[in-house]
């Protein structure tokens, strides 16, 4: 029993399959599993937080932020020139569309009129992809990626839905739908910023 237990433990290892120990190389955040770790070009970024976006009582998204270097607050991560991702994993079906409405919406709420104007055909570039995706179903993800030098990408399922956003105010610009002002959860943005590990679901008001 033992020998076969080894022979099992072996094989696993040499094609690569997940062992136990294995484990701690992913989070739960809310029922998605987020890598602990992400490669964006050819930089390996750490998970700087995660958390799940609430609308009323309901789980609308996973979301992780990966950077080089810790950080804690906003301006930690907007000053960060180094490659980037926020990671969106969706745990409710939702017309894309709609949200890329709501992405560009958090965007102009967050930033000055001046700041805006910069980043308008990276803003309707970003609703022209959400639009043709019409959907997204529970499971599938998308990240929001930053590189030095090239800019800003939209990756959907693992593939890149255009060409990257050259823009060099664009991916802060979409960092602040999360960690402006008005973010668009205040408890998914302090997870972000590594406050806490996971999001406690709201209280639901008719109880």
């Amino acid at each position: 029993m033992i020998r076969r237990l080894f022979v099992l433990a072996f094989a696993a290892a040499s094609l690569g399959l997940p062992l136990a120990s294995q484990a701690a190389d992913t989070v739960d955040v809310g029922g998605a599993k987020l890598e602990t770790t992400a490669q964006v070009g050819g930089a390996k970024l750490q998970l700087n937080g995660s958390g799940v976006r609430y609308k009323a009582i309901f789980k609308v998204y996973a979301a992780g932020l990966y950077l080089n270097a810790k950080a804690s607050t906003p301006e930690q991560v907007l000053s960060n020139t180094g490659p980037r991702r926020m990671h969106i994993v969706m745990l409710r079906e939702i017309d894309a569309n709609e949200l890329g409405k709501l992405f560009t919406k958090s965007v102009e709420q967050n930033a000055s009129r001046e700041e805006f104007s910069k980043i308008i055909p990276g803003v309707i570039k970003m609703g022209e992809i959400f639009a043709a995706r019409k959907k997204l179903n529970a499971g599938e993800y998308f990240s929001i990626d930053y590189l030095p030098g090239q800019g800003t990408s939209i990756v959907v399922l693992g593939k890149p839905a255009a060409e990257p956003i050259k823009e060099p105010e664009f991916f802060s610009a979409l960092m602040k739908i999360w960690l402006g002002k008005s973010p668009a959860d205040a408890q998914l943005k302090e997870a972000l910023l590594g406050a806490a590990p996971k999001q406690a679901a709201p209280k639901d008001p008719f109880n």
